[in-house]
């Protein structure tokens, strides 16, 4: 065929294309030579000379098809109400394919000729947008909707209903294929459309059907609650649910899956909260794990509905919790502690997993729960937490009888982490695991070195490198005492020294440890060990220039071997109390006096150590309780049947005094104190002026990760670092403050 225009009888050519148009519009057998000529044909028509056609057959095409749905209406009325579904189904599925086809036969006129004179997406959102030519496919759907769909609108829609309603009953309904086909013919015949392509099937459909789903769902939510208790109740709304859900998507649109779903939520659960709300605290108190799951089903969608569910749990855990550490009593209160609270986190862990499905706001009802049970306190008093589980760990740490595996202390040491994100008090925790951790690592009671590092480390990975950089630096200084002692060894070698004593010295660093000389009583060492001493010092000084050695005998111990008794016994002892039993070298018995004034202890440390000796029955006295008249021997016919051990209070006992634990507390107070001022200092002088309510403010939040600080506190902090003139009140104004340079 030529493609050069040429004149063309439009008359002759419709006549012949409109035939064909018959048989395409009506699914007709056309010959595929036919269907080429005729596709020339609209080529021809639309660059006909002198003028083209392709107006006039946009307008005869657009006639036919006018006529053509106009006779499937009386068609698809004909065959009555009762039908009415069915023949517009079967109208709907010849004409919504004959369409697509007619849209290929006028691909031509489509894309040269009506295309060109579409409005393009900026014109159609910000223009005026008049009325414009549609193709061949879109006029034909557009036809079908103003000519079929809007003069049946009504009674097709009614009947859609009906049938759906008698589904819900559990009637016989049409077939589902044509219920979903007239549904979703609302749909197709606005496709073409770039914006808007489901107003007509939200308008004419959608929205009656919501309407007529939720009245029918508020008359079914009634009759329910008649029938039965809650638990039924819940049971069968979900029934009814998932079964409108299965609903909607045998007959719907995608787009109105959730708003179906939405619907019949808000009238069988979102109408009746009061009631499902007053039914709260029982299910939980009583833990029905069943009907806790349908009311979190049920609640879930809907926005605020699950805040008084999320209250009572959070204030059934708090209670549990609450029953579980109080009245806690005797040695072991702190394993107690610990491991009930751990026992109820687990309990209501696996409840929100496995009823809850993990919810992340249930989650957090548990940690508030615990936050609040763990940092119960009563009035007037610090919370015991901290203390308690820093035993805890104390405990599991050290070396103990009870023969536990390292795989089950690693294991209860990594819960006990759960327990320490809970504190609020994380200094008070970090400074009593300090001085167990030193009394541990001084007196080599850790069970295992690996275990205190990864202990460590886990404290780390919660709490930052600063809080526990001292622990490390602990850590680090016993590590290195065996490389500092060989160095040393060297050292006496090198100078052909021979101290007749085997020792191992520990340098701590004095930052890190919490040890002080404040209350420890004076001693004059053994003459055995003061060339030790001197020795070690002139190494130290020697290799580690402007460092000062203090030396901590208290902390100190060693072995004394007896050679005086028919057996040879080797006995550690501490080195105050070797200090005692050595002057007794040269000398069978001395006085009460000669020894004090050797040893230069105070008048209350001395008995105490002289008694533990005596308890040991290493020494003998003269009278029957020791006094300053007394006279001390050396108890020459000692037995034991042990040839080795260690005799009472070589060690620093586990258990802390009352009056440790208060000095704990009261440098936890001191160290606060610190803290705060060096917040608002350093606030202060990046900021320069700042009101009362914002420094409190960022007090607050820069010391949260530690410790909760009164407001009380941070006002003395305030009024203190007033009077070192490191900030002022400003001239204008009361509750505003300056940075003084």
């Amino acid at each position: 065929m030529s493609l050069k225009p040429k004149r063309v009888d439009f008359m002759s050519t419709w006549a012949q294309l409109q035939e064909t148009i018959k048989g395409v519009i009506t699914l007709g057998t056309v010959q595929r030579n036919t269907w080429n000529e005729r596709f020339s044909d609209v080529y021809s028509l639309c660059v006909a000379y002198p003028e083209p056609l392709a107006d006039k057959l946009y307008q005869e095409t657009m006639k036919f098809l006018e006529n053509h749905v106009n006779q499937e209406l009386v068609k698809v009325k004909k065959g009555g109400q009762k039908n009415l579904l069915t023949s517009y189904y079967d109208s709907w599925k010849q004409f919504s394919r004959g369409i697509d086809y007619l849209h290929k036969l006028y691909l031509y006129l489509n894309t040269q000729h009506i295309k060109k004179q579409k409005l393009s997406d900026a014109e159609l959102t910000y223009g005026d947008a008049t009325e414009q030519m549609k193709e061949v496919g879109e006029l034909g759907l557009y036809i079908w909707k103003t000519q079929m769909i809007e003069p049946l609108q009504s009674e097709l829609v009614n009947l859609l209903l009906d049938e759906i309603k008698c589904d819900r009953k559990g009637g016989v309904t049409q077939s589902t294929t044509t219920i979903y086909g007239v549904i979703q013919s609302f749909v197709s015949v606005e496709e073409y459309k770039k914006k808007g392509n489901l107003e007509l099937y939200e308008e004419i459909f959608e929205k009656p059907f919501l309407s007529a789903t939720g009245e029918h769902y508020r008359e079914e939510a009634a009759k329910l609650l008649q029938e039965g208790n809650i638990s039924q109740y819940m049971e069968k709304v979900i029934q009814r649910i998932e079964a409108e859900e299965v609903r909607a998507r045998k007959y719907m649109y995608p787009s109105s899956y959730e708003k179906v779903k939405a619907e019949c939520e808000q009238r069988m659960v979102g109408d009746h909260l009061s009631y499902l709300h007053s039914e709260c605290k029982s299910m939980v108190a009583g833990e029905r794990r069943g009907d806790l799951a349908n009311l979190y089903r049920l609640l879930r969608p809907i926005s605020g509905a699950q805040a008084v569910l999320l209250e009572e749990v959070q204030n059934h855990i708090r209670e549990a919790g609450m029953k579980a550490i109080s009245d806690l009593k005797g040695e072991n209160i702190h394993i107690d502690f610990v491991e009930n609270m751990l026992n109820v986190h687990k309990a209501y862990r696996e409840l929100i997993q496995d009823v809850f499905q993990g919810d992340q706001a249930f989650i957090g009802a548990l940690d508030r729960a615990c936050t609040a049970v763990i940092n119960h306190r009563e009035p007037k008093t610090p919370s015991r937490s901290p203390e308690l589980l820093a035993r805890y760990c104390d405990t599991l740490l050290r070396k103990s009888s009870k023969g536990a595996s390292e795989s089950e202390i690693e294991e209860k040491l990594a819960s006990s982490i759960i327990i320490f994100k809970y504190l609020d008090d994380k200094d008070v925790y970090q400074k009593f695991y300090s001085r167990h951790l030193g009394k541990r690592l001084i007196h080599m009671q850790s069970h295992s070195m690996d275990i205190e590092e990864t202990m460590i480390n886990r404290l780390k990975q919660a709490c930052g490198y600063e809080f526990t950089s001292k622990f490390h630096r602990m850590y680090t200084d016993i590590l290195t005492a065996e490389q500092l002692n060989t160095k040393f060894t060297t050292f006496l070698s090198n100078a052909n020294t021979d101290l007749g004593v085997n020792y191992f010295i520990r340098v701590l660093q004095q930052g890190a440890w919490p040890l002080s000389h404040n209350g420890t009583a004076p001693i004059s060492i053994p003459s055995q060990l003061e060339r030790t001493v001197r020795m070690f010092e002139a190494f130290y000084s020697q290799n580690f220039s402007g460092r000062k050695l203090t030396w901590f005998h208290h902390l100190s111990n060693g072995d004394v071997k007896l050679g005086y008794t028919a057996k040879t016994y080797i006995i550690n002892m501490s080195t105050t109390q070797m200090s005692i039993l050595l002057l007794f070298d040269k000398s069978d018995s001395l006085s009460y006096s000669e020894l004090q004034e050797t040893t230069k202890l105070t008048d209350d440390q001395f008995p105490r150590y002289v008694q533990s000796l005596l308890d040991a029955k290493l020494l003998n006295i003269s009278t029957e309780t020791l006094s300053p008249s007394s006279t001390i021997s050396l108890n020459l016919k000692y037995n034991n049947k042990r040839t080795k051990f260690r005799i009472a209070g070589t060690v620093t006992q586990a258990k802390e005094t009352p009056q440790e634990v208060e000095s704990t507390h009261h440098a936890v107070e001191e160290d606060r104190k610190m803290f705060i001022q060096a917040i608002i200092v350093r606030t202060m002088k990046s900021r320069k002026v700042l009101k009362h309510n914002a420094l409190i403010q960022e007090v607050l939040s820069q010391s949260k990760s530690r410790f909760v600080p009164s407001i009380s506190i941070i006002k003395k902090c305030i009024e203190m670092l007033i009077d070192k003139q490191y900030i002022e009140r400003t001239a204008n104004s009361t509750d505003e403050y300056s940075y003084m340079a």
